[in-house]
């Protein structure tokens, strides 16, 4: 299938492009279907992965990662999941948690961290959403206090992906501004061991080998050094780590929708009903063709909200990367309704494996934001209208 994504990128992202999309084609949809059905984790694409330098990629070299950034992870992620294996944790661990940590982690977190993060010997999971407050780190309801030297935490988390396989979990709290009085959102590493760090799994009509579960914090009593960064920056600590999280969610969304963009593309080539092959017939090739642009149109935001985002602006990387967030939501959602579609009844056997996407596919338009509170941003942030909340 013809495609311009290379035509704004360096030769050594083309080059990184081409390794993983080979890389991804040996495992394939095969592969995560298999995994999934058998219950286990892609500990094998992950490890090969990681040993490719792909996992840290993003992260200093100087901790044993790539020396990238957001541009070149979010190009392995998509190209895993354009070849049908998309690696999940890889938007937590390495995205959200290894940036987080690299950007505002004390000398000691970042030795502790960052290279196991580097090499996918260690995981991080992240808990920001709970029961009544969404992602609405204003109405979060965790909280962290101070105990002497410690800090004990307190709280419930829904929907974590992969505390099962974590080694840690960073969570999002709050703690007293002890001027204003106010609370205030701070990042705490937790390790899967705590004592009264809780979990039980969710159990999920979507199949992914990356279970979700609710978290329970009771009185987890953690070293001063949990802390994460400045005690009095955690907004901003926290919005390092969400912005990588949309253009992560962004790659995800992409590579799956070209993933099966890529299916009905080689079946209306080759089924044929009456003379000739469907994909001859405009009602079968104009949608394709459309659903082609998006992803495409996608592609170009995540690339412009990596980049601000590399480049150290994180206000218009926030922007960006809920545009492309938004934007690659929706390509995903209608190019695998459209790839099925185009199978027709063989789109809902296992045979073609697209089935599965079409529940897949809503997780890039609802999580981990939903389109309509990116809607409620770009309108108030980037349109200045007025809140109704």
């Amino acid at each position: 299938m013809s495609t311009a994504r290379t035509a704004l990128e360096t030769e050594e992202h083309q080059a990184l492009r081409a390794a993983v999309a080979a890389l991804g084609k040996r495992y394939g949809r095969d592969y995560m279907t298999t995994v999934i059905r058998e219950g286990k984790h892609t500990d094998e694409l992950w490890a090969e992965a990681a040993k490719l330098g792909y996992l840290g990629v993003n992260l200093p070299e100087e901790y044993g990662g790539g020396g990238g950034g957001m541009a070149e992870l979010s190009i392995v992620l998509e190209e895993l999941g354009a070849a049908g294996s998309p690696l999940l944790m890889m938007i937590v661990s390495p995205a959200i948690c290894g940036m987080v940590i690299a950007r505002f982690g004390t000398e000691e977190q970042k030795r502790t961290w960052l290279p196991g993060l580097a090499d996918g010997s260690l995981t991080m999971a992240f808990g920001i959403t709970e029961p009544d407050a969404g992602s609405n780190s204003h109405r979060i309801t965790t909280t962290a206090r101070r105990d002497g030297d410690d800090w004990v935490l307190t709280g419930r988390k829904v929907f974590v992906s992969g505390v099962d396989i974590a080694d840690a979990t960073l969570i999002v709290g709050r703690t007293e501004d002890a001027r204003s009085g106010k609370l205030k959102p701070c990042l705490f590493i937790v390790p899967r061991d705590a004592p009264g760090f809780g979990r039980n799994q969710i159990d999920m009509e979507l199949h992914a080998p990356e279970k979700q579960f609710e978290l329970v914090l009771d009185d987890v009593r953690l070293p001063a050094d949990a802390l994460v960064g400045d005690e009095d920056a955690g907004l901003l600590q926290l919005f390092a780590g969400l912005n990588p999280e949309r253009i992560m969610t962004a790659a995800f969304g992409i590579g799956m929708g070209r993933f099966a963009l890529s299916r009905a593309v080689e079946y209306a080539r080759t089924r044929q009903v009456w003379k000739d092959p469907i994909g001859a017939h405009q009602a079968i090739a104009h949608p394709l063709a459309t659903a082609h642009i998006d992803l495409e149109l996608s592609r170009l935001m995540m690339q412009k909200a990596a980049r601000l985002y590399d480049e150290g602006d994180d206000i218009g990387a926030g922007e960006a990367a809920n545009m492309a967030k938004y934007a690659a939501g929706e390509a995903c959602v209608k190019a695998v309704d459209q790839a099925v579609h185009t199978l027709g009844g063989n789109g809902l056997t296992r045979e073609y494996g697209l089935a599965s996407l079409i529940t897949a596919s809503r997780v890039a338009r609802i999580a981990p934001v939903s389109r309509e509170m990116i809607l409620n941003y770009v309108s108030h942030q980037s349109l200045g209208l007025p809140k109704s909340y």
